[in-house]
């Protein structure tokens, strides 16, 4: 059964589909329930649900917006099921991204940016160029900057984020990252040193963020 694919605007979600994300995350590590689901509804643009058989399989909130001019694919709160399907539901939701971002900046290349709380995260850019941070590279101070304007667009202060290690500090709650269990980990474990800082029972995350070319989302055009 193929996984389809819906993303809609944040005020469109029902009380129904809101129940269904909540039972999703029951299922996981972060346990969101209505309230906190519904609130970050109100702090993003659109949300993307993947079902399979009409069953939620996953879902994430994002926005498409320029930062600084740039054109940018922010992901917020996500979370994908864990079943033996799970990355081929979060390639899905990834893709339907995509194709949102060369409609809405045609011709130009895409930053992606999210948090993640575990390695698990990074399956996310797989189609992604210049990835940040990533194995055996340096950032540079321009990177170390996109780091600050996305902590910043997530509404973290600058106490709690630290802009060497791209990791923040968490508050002692779940974090609302990019969630997502990999089933093939040995494809993204040389990302797993940018972890070691991070707390995940005080709930750190890792901001990370890559580069979808003009040249790759015309492929999804």
């Amino acid at each position: 059964m193929a996984i389809e694919v819906e993303t809609k605007d944040c005020t469109q979600l029902g009380d129904l589909e809101l129940a269904e994300m909540a039972d999703l995350c029951a299922d996981g590590p972060l346990r969101f329930e209505v309230g906190t689901l519904s609130k970050a509804a109100e702090g993003w643009v659109l949300v993307s649900l993947a079902r399979e058989a009409g069953k939620l399989k996953g879902f994430s909130y994002s926005t498409l917006e320029r930062i600084g001019g740039t054109p940018s694919v922010i992901v917020g709160l996500a979370s994908v099921k864990r079943t033996a399907k799970r990355d081929t539901v979060l390639r899905a939701i990834v893709a339907d991204q995509m194709r949102r971002a060369v409609m809405a900046f045609p011709d130009e290349d895409v930053l992606v940016g999210t948090r993640f709380a575990t390695v698990s995260g990074y399956d996310a850019f797989r189609t992604l160029v210049d990835i940040v941070p990533r194995p055996d590279y340096i950032a540079t101070g321009e990177e170390r900057a996109w780091g600050r304007r996305l902590a910043k667009r997530f509404g973290i202060g600058a106490n709690r984020y630290d802009e060497r290690t791209f990791v923040v500090r968490g508050d002692d709650s779940h974090p609302e990252v990019l969630d997502h269990e990999s089933l093939k980990p040995e494809k993204v474990e040389c990302y797993s040193e940018f972890f070691a800082a991070v707390d995940e029972v005080r709930g750190d995350a890792l901001i990370a963020f890559g580069w979808a070319t003009a040249d790759d989302l015309l492929k999804l055009a």
